[in-house]
C-alpha cells in the first residue's frame, strides 16, 4: 500500500515539475498548462504576481505590470508577444485544482569586440554569455568549435577560433545551449603569378611582388603589342589625310589664281584727291597780227 502511494507521489511530482524553456529577448515564447480544458477557473502567475484569471463562464480578470500588457491567454496557453530579459524565472498555471511550473529562460550570446563578430587575426575579444532565470549557483560555460571548454576571453584570434561557439548552462537537471557563430578575417593572400604555372620558379614572389605596368589589366604582352600597332597605325593615317588636304587647298588655290588672269583687265581707278586745285597760270599777251590780205575776189564779169 505505502509503495503504490510513493508512486502516485512521485507520478504527480513529475507532472507538476513542468518544463524549461528557452527563448531569447525580442522572441515569442508560449507556455503550455498541461490542461485542455477547466471546470472553474484559470490562472497564470508569473512567480508570485497573478497575470490572469479566466473563469469558467468566460470572465477574464488581469493583474498589473508590463509583462501583463505582453502577454494573453489562448485557451490554456500563455503566449508572450515579446520576451525581455525581466521576464525570465519561475511560471505557474493552476487549472482548477492542476498545478503545472514552468522555468522560463532567457539567453543572450554576443562578443565583445570591434567591429563586429568577424574578429580580426591576431585582435582581442571577448564573448559574453547571460543567462537570466538559472538557479542560484548555476553558471555558464563555452565550448570552443573542437568541443574543448574555454573561459570565452580571446586574447589573440587565431584561424582556429572560426565557427560555432556554444554556451551551455544547467537548468533543472539539464543542459541547454545557445549558438554563437564566430568568423575570422585574416591578410589577403597575395595571388599566384599565372607565368609561374609554365615551369619558372619565382623566388621573391612575396617580398617582391611583379610590377603593375608588366602585367596591367592583366592582358598578355602580345595583346599590348597589337594594340601599339593598331595606334601607329591610326598616327600614320592621320599625317596623311592632313597632308593630303593641304596639297589639295595648295593645288585650289593655284588653280584659282590662273581663272583670275584669263579675266579682262579692268580700267584703272585713280585717287580723287581732294587738295585745292592748283592755280591757273597767267596768259601772256598776244601780239597783235596783222590782219591777212583778203583773197582776189573774181572779177565780176558784165
Amino acid at each position: 500500500m505505502k509503495t503504490i502511494v510513493c508512486f502516485w507521489f512521485v507520478l504527480g511530482a513529475l507532472s507538476a515539475s513542468g518544463k524549461v524553456l528557452v527563448t531569447k529577448p525580442g522572441q515569442k515564447a508560449i507556455l503550455e498548462c498541461g490542461v485542455n480544458t477547466f471546470t472553474k477557473q484559470l490562472e497564470w502567475y508569473h512567480e508570485k504576481d497573478l497575470l490572469h484569471r479566466v473563469s469558467h463562464r468566460g470572465f477574464p480578470s488581469k493583474g498589473k505590470g508590463e509583462i501583463v500588457t505582453n502577454s494573453k491567454v489562448k485557451q490554456t496557453k500563455l503566449e508572450i508577444v515579446l520576451v525581455k530579459k525581466e521576464y525570465a524565472g519561475k511560471f505557474i498555471c493552476i487549472a482548477d485544482e492542476n498545478r503545472q511550473e514552468h522555468t522560463l529562460l532567457v539567453a543572450s550570446v554576443s562578443v565583445k569586440a570591434s567591429p563586429s563578430t568577424e574578429l580580426q587575426l591576431g585582435s582581442e575579444a571577448e564573448l559574453d554569455c547571460q543567462v537570466e532565470g538559472l538557479d542560484q549557483g548555476s553558471t555558464a560555460t563555452w565550448k570552443r568549435p573542437d568541443g574543448s571548454l574555454h573561459s570565452g576571453i580571446l586574447k589573440s584570434v587565431d584561424h582556429s577560433d572560426e565557427g560555432d561557439w556554444e554556451c551551455t548552462f544547467p537548468s533543472g537537471g539539464e543542459t541547454y545551449s545557445q549558438i554563437l557563430a564566430i568568423k575570422v578575417k585574416g591578410p589577403t593572400p597575395v595571388p599566384a603569378d599565372p607565368t609561374l604555372s609554365q615551369g619558372t620558379t619565382c623566388v621573391d614572389c612575396v617580398t617582391h611582388p611583379p610590377s603593375v605596368t608588366a602585367f596591367l589589366l592583366g592582358l598578355s604582352w602580345w595583346v599590348w603589342v597589337a594594340v601599339g600597332a593598331g595606334c601607329l597605325v591610326v598616327v600614320l593615317l592621320l599625317v596623311f589625310v592632313i597632308i593630303l588636304c593641304k596639297r589639295i587647298k595648295k593645288k585650289q588655290g593655284k588653280f584659282q589664281a590662273m581663272k583670275n588672269g584669263r579675266q579682262p583687265l579692268k580700267p584703272k581707278k585713280y585717287c580723287k584727291c581732294d587738295s585745292p586745285a592748283a592755280a591757273a597760270k597767267p596768259q601772256q599777251k598776244r601780239r597783235r597780227e596783222k590782219p591777212s590780205a583778203l583773197p582776189p575776189q573774181p572779177l565780176l564779169m558784165l
